[in-house]
């Protein structure tokens, strides 16, 4: 009988690579992502270390462009503020300096348009008649996707929901 986790069916460091390969051209995966994974798999030590150096050195694994892929991705189809890629990325390890070129990567303009959009379509939703209520609920619901607070207040002013 099979149980949940997969029993460390990978034998040797060339069937992991390969595994690790195909598991990195599906989608983008950070390095910790993977070094789960191959530890899964059975690989410890310096095996998994040379697997995740070959990895990186034929480019299957990019932390950089996981990190751009992950903030495009969750912004423009999830519509997450940056908070929210931010604590995304910190659960991945992706380390600050990468983080913070992939937050810088999406662009302003859209970023305020995407806000602007989400107050007025969540506003449209609200049943609430005191305005005050009415802006704690927005703004609540806005700090949930993840957006920070000064940027929800300039899309309320701009958007006349304040």
């Amino acid at each position: 009988m099979k149980s949940g986790k997969q029993e460390a069916a990978i034998l040797d460091k060339k069937q992991a690579l390969a595994k690790a390969e195909s598991f990195c051209v599906y989608q983008e995966r950070s390095q910790k992502e993977v070094r789960y994974k191959l530890v899964e798999w059975g690989m410890r030590g310096d095996e998994l270390e040379e697997i995740l150096s070959d990895l990186i050195m034929n480019n299957f694994l990019n932390e950089e462009r996981f990190a751009k892929s992950y903030a495009s991705g969750k912004f423009n189809i999830k519509k997450w503020g940056r908070v929210k890629i931010k604590q995304g990325l910190k659960l991945k390890g992706v380390p600050d300096k990468i983080l913070q070129k992939a937050l810088y990567s999406i662009d302003d303009e859209d970023y305020m348009q995407t806000l602007e959009n989400l107050a007025v379509k969540k506003a449209g939703t609200l049943t609430e008649s005191n305005p005050l209520k009415r802006k704690i609920k927005l703004m609540t619901y806005l700090q949930g996707r993840g957006f920070e607070s000064d940027l929800i207040l300039l899309a309320l002013k701009a958007s006349n929901l304040n």
